[in-house]
């Protein structure tokens, strides 16, 4: 069971991005990522409109007195904002506990022009960095991106726990731990990315760059695509979409040429939503392997402040030895009990093979 208790370890440093945003948010609030969010795939430093709504939409408790202001703004073309995650963890199989830092980032962006925004972010736990220019300069506020930034793939959870994102990146897939996609919290490429709004609801993006990690000339270019159809039908909000990455990766010495394909969903209704995404990546942890993660989520609003969450997460590796099969089940709730705070207990069942094992993790994210 030590590979257990190494995976537990290693959720706390991979259950540390905060600088998305929650998916099911605009599921729930009809919203898209835009409209809380300077960068139009979401994520960073918050508009007005989303500060408003961690300050007063999804708290329990907001300071509501009008000689207690808050705002976002250095100036009237200045943003700023920050986020701060620690968690403290249980291991039932190990018996121990403790305490350890996530992530803690400060956000900056300033309009150049009323279509111009710069935007930085600089995680002080993790020390990576953003920095990226956006010019909505094309028709019905379709956008060039140019800098440093993630790329758009699948859904973004701020969980990289989930395999369809970093799952436990690598660190200790030698010792059976397993390893999700690229998308892992120190991921980030440098290059251009195309935004189009093709209609109200259908959004695509494409990108082009080099992943941080890679040497001057060594790779080809990653290429990433996404499309996005995001209708409201009644009191129904849905979002249906796949993603395509081509990209080399590292294997020891080894050079893969990995595609990565993927389908995601979601709908919410009132208080509930749901959403799922599931991805196929070709020659990833090894040539000629067909790695496949999986990831649901049920979310329901209990009260204001108050959300009960259900996530399962699951990786077929594709490897002919080991371990080949992993699984999380993820039960808990996301309490907002004052405005920028939000506490998130959960107890998780890992499974690795044919083992299994319970922790508990509670998780404090200071936000503004």
């Amino acid at each position: 069971m030590k590979r257990i208790f190494l995976f537990i370890v290693v959720i706390s440093l991979v259950l540390s991005t905060s600088s998305f945003s929650l998916p099911r948010f605009a599921l729930s609030q009809k919203d898209k990522c835009a409209d809380c969010h300077v960068n139009p795939t979401g994520g960073i430093v918050r508009n007005e409109n989303g500060f408003f709504f961690g300050k007063n939409v999804v708290s329990m408790i907001s300071p509501r007195e009008e000689e207690f202001k808050l705002s976002p703004k250095f100036s009237e073309s200045v943003l700023f904002g920050f986020d701060y995650r620690s968690q403290f963890m249980y291991s039932e199989e190990r018996k121990r506990s403790d305490f350890m830092d996530m992530t803690g980032s400060v956000y900056l962006s300033a309009a150049l022009a009323p279509d111009i925004d710069v935007i930085a972010r600089y995680d002080f736990v993790q020390r990576i960095w953003e920095g990226y220019g956006i010019a909505k300069i094309l028709p019905n506020e379709s956008y060039i991106k140019a800098g440093s930034f993630v790329p758009y793939f699948g859904l973004r959870l701020d969980d990289h726990t989930a395999y369809t994102r970093g799952g436990d990146y690598g660190l200790l897939f030698s010792k059976g731990i397993a390893q999700g996609l690229i998308y892992n919290p120190l991921y980030v490429e440098a290059g251009v990315e195309l935004g189009a709004n093709l209609s109200e609801n259908l959004f695509l993006t494409a990108s082009v760059g080099k992943p941080k990690s890679h040497a001057t000339f060594a790779f080809d270019p990653t290429y990433t695509a996404r499309l996005e159809y995001s209708p409201v039908i009644e009191k129904f909000q849905f979002t249906l979409g796949g993603s395509f990455a081509s990209a080399k990766t590292n294997l020891f010495t080894k050079v893969l040429k990995t595609n990565l394909y993927g389908g995601f969903a979601g709908v919410g209704y009132k208080r509930l939503t749901l959403m799922g995404e599931y991805d196929i990546a070709k020659d990833y942890l090894a040539s000629g392997a067909t790695t496949k993660a999986l990831m649901l989520e049920a979310a329901y609003n209990l009260m204001i402040g108050l959300d009960a969450v259900f996530r399962y997460d699951k990786l077929e590796t594709g490897l002919p030895t080991g371990d080949t099969k992993f699984a999380h089940l993820i039960l808990g709730v996301e309490f907002f009990p004052y405005s920028f705070v939000e506490l998130r207990p959960q107890y998780r069942i890992n499974y690795a093979g044919e083992s299994k094992e319970g922790s508990f993790v509670l998780q404090f994210h200071f936000w503004y």
